[in-house]
C-alpha cells in the first residue's frame, strides 16, 4: 500500500510514499531516544556507510536544526564523507530518500528529495523541518514507541555512462537519380548502379535483374544501398523516404511502388523489394530489353553518437 503526498519548503521540493521495503543503505536504530535531551546532545552522526562507491553518513538533530529554523522539528541531513571526492572540483550527484520507521504499520515513511549536487562547497543536504516533534513524538504514530526509534537513508547516485544519440531531423527535400541500363538479359545478378549523393550520405542501387535467392526466376529484384553507414559504434542511422520506378523509352513510366520510409544503419545497409516486378511483366513492358531505374530519394533525417 502507497500514499503519495506532495510537500515542499522554499529549498526543496519532496514526495513521500509509505512503504513495506526497509531502506536500502543504511538503518539507525536508536534506543531510549529522550536522553538526547536531558544529556543536551544538539546532534549525533553516524558511521560511515557506502553507497554508490562513496562514504556518507547520517546527521540528526533530535530537538531540530536551530540554525536553519529547524526548531521543535526533528532535522535530518545527508553528508559526504571525506574530502577525496571533491578534490579538484569534483561532484557527485545524488537521489537522496530518508526513512523513518512506523512501528505500528510495520511501513516505512519515505520522503525523496530532488537530485542533490554535492560538492566541495555542499558536502551535506537534508531536511531541516523533517517532522514535527509533536507527531513523532505521539506514540500513537508509531514512530517512537518505547523511546525506541528507527530512521534510514538511501542515496542512489547518478554516474553518466556516456551513451545518448543526437537527432537531426532534415528538411523534405527529394533528389532523382537515372541509371540507364542495356540489354537487360546479360547484366550479372547483384549489379549495382554508380554511387550517387543525396542529404549528404552516399547511395546505390542494387538489382538483381532475374530476382534474388527468394525471388529467383519469378521476379525482378530491386533494393537501396546505404554506401557509407559508418561503423557500428558511431550508431549513425540515416532516415530515407525512397522509391523506384522503370521507365522505358519517351519517358514512359512501365513500373514503380509506392514510396517506403525506413531507417539504414550499419546493420541494415539496404532495403527494397524482393519481389519489386515479374520477370513476365518486364519481358512484356521491356521488349526492347533496356530501360531506366529512377530512385527518388529523400533523406528524413540522421542519428548519430552524443558528442
Amino acid at each position: 500500500m502507497t500514499s503519495m503526498e506532495k510537500c515542499g519548503e522554499a529549498d526543496h521540493v519532496t514526495t513521500t510514499e509509505v512503504r513495506d521495503v526497509a531502506p536500502a543503505h543504511f538503518v539507525l536504530k536508536i534506543k531510549s531516544f529522550s536522553l538526547f535531551t536531558m544529556n543536551d546532545v544538539e546532534k549525533y552522526e553516524s558511521g560511515d556507510f557506502e553507497a554508490g562507491g562513496y562514504k556518507w553518513k547520517l546527521i540528526l538533530y533530535p530537538s531540530g536544526d536551530k540554525s536553519r529554523n529547524g526548531e521543535d522539528h526533528v532535522s535530518i541531513y545527508l553528508a559526504a564523507s571525506g574530502k577525496s571526492p571533491f578534490q579538484l572540483g569534483g561532484e557527485i550527484h545524488a537521489a537522496v530518500r530518508f526513512c523513518l520507521y512506523d512501528q505500528n504499520c510495520n511501513r516505512y515513511w519515505t520522503e525523496q528529495g530532488r537530485v542533490i549536487r554535492f560538492h566541495a562547497l555542499k558536502t551535506e543536504w537534508g531536511v531541516s523541518k523533517y517532522m514535527p516533534l509533536e507527531t513523532f513524538k505521539n506514540p500513537s504514530n508509531g514512530y517512537l514507541v518505547d523511546d525506541t526509534c528507527i530512521f534510514g537513508v538511501e542515496v542512489f547516485v547518478i554516474k553518466s555512462s556516456g551513451v545518448g544519440e543526437c537527432l537531426t531531423l532534415k528538411e523534405s527535400k527529394s533528389c532523382i537519380h537515372e541509371w540507364k541500363l542495356a540489354r537487360l538479359s546479360s547484366l550479372d545478378d547483384g549489379t549495382f548502379s554508380e554511387v550517387f549523393a543525396v542529404g549528404g550520405h552516399k547511395w546505390k542501387v542494387w538489382l538483381y535483374p532475374r530476382g534474388n535467392l527468394a525471388t529467383r526466376g519469378k521476379s525482378l529484384s530491386i533494393f537501396l544501398v546505404l554506401v557509407d553507414p559508418g561503423k557500428p559504434a558511431s550508431r549513425q542511422k540515416v532516415n530515407t523516404r525512397f522509391a523506384f520506378r522503370l521507365k522505358g523509352r519517351n519517358n514512359v513510366v512501365h513500373y514503380q511502388r509506392g514510396a517506403c520510409t525506413v531507417w539504414l544503419s550499419s546493420s541494415q545497409t539496404n532495403w527494397g523489394w524482393p519481389a519489386f516486378m515479374p520477370l513476365e511483366e518486364v519481358r512484356k513492358r521491356l521488349a526492347d530489353d533496356s530501360f531506366v531505374v529512377e530512385t527518388e530519394v529523400t533523406v528524413l533525417g540522421t542519428v548519430s553518437n552524443l558528442a
